[in-house]
């Protein structure tokens, strides 16, 4: 799970005690980004997950390639909440840290739930952004809900769904791209 720079991510503690009641055994890993780390702690997390709970950072000491082990390790990725920042990143293919260079590069399914202040959502760019990530196959994008500004307090931001809708999709994408491999087995395998 990647978590970036929305207010939203204080609710990151909330959903993964959700996912460990939910999906025992489940090991998921946290990857914070450097603006997700304003609203929620590494502390925060680390008793939730039975995996690690890492910066979106290159470690100067780090001997293994970070975003290859995440890539190749996680079964599927989960961006929550995606500000409209880290979903303009992962459209346009920039690589420029360990969680997004792991994207570019998994074959495992990506949901991405954004988060947007107002007027994110009827933003030209941001409208492409969701076209291109919409377009590639392993990636579902989950539309975010109409909620409260935390700055203006005005029903006009946009929130990310609850982690079940999110999962829900996922898992959705998932069953579908093992479908599309038994349907078309010559085309390389995406998962």
């Amino acid at each position: 799970m990647v978590s970036t720079g929305s207010a939203y991510a204080t609710s990151l503690p909330f959903w993964l005690d959700w996912l460990r009641a939910s999906y025992t055994g489940l090991e998921v890993s946290v990857v914070l980004t450097g603006s997700a780390r304003r609203f929620v702690t590494r502390q925060a997390l680390a008793h939730r997950v039975a995996g690690d709970v890492l910066f979106d950072e290159w470690p100067e000491d780090e001997v293994h390639a970070r975003h290859v082990a995440l890539a190749e390790w996680a079964e599927a990725l989960v961006v929550y909440p995606a500000t409209l920042h880290y979903t303009a990143r992962l459209a346009l293919g920039l690589a420029d840290s360990p969680s997004l260079l792991a994207a570019q590069c998994t074959r495992a399914p990506i949901a991405v739930a954004p988060a947007l202040p107002p007027g994110g959502l009827d933003s030209p760019a941001f409208r492409e952004h969701w076209s291109q990530l919409s377009a590639r196959p392993n990636v579902v994008m989950v539309p975010p809900e109409q909620g409260r500004s935390l700055t203006t307090g005005r029903m006009e931001a946009w929130v990310p769904p609850t982690l079940p809708e999110v999962i829900e999709r996922l898992e959705g994408r998932r069953v579908q791209l093992i479908d599309d491999q038994r349907v078309h087995p010559e085309r390389k395998a995406l998962l």
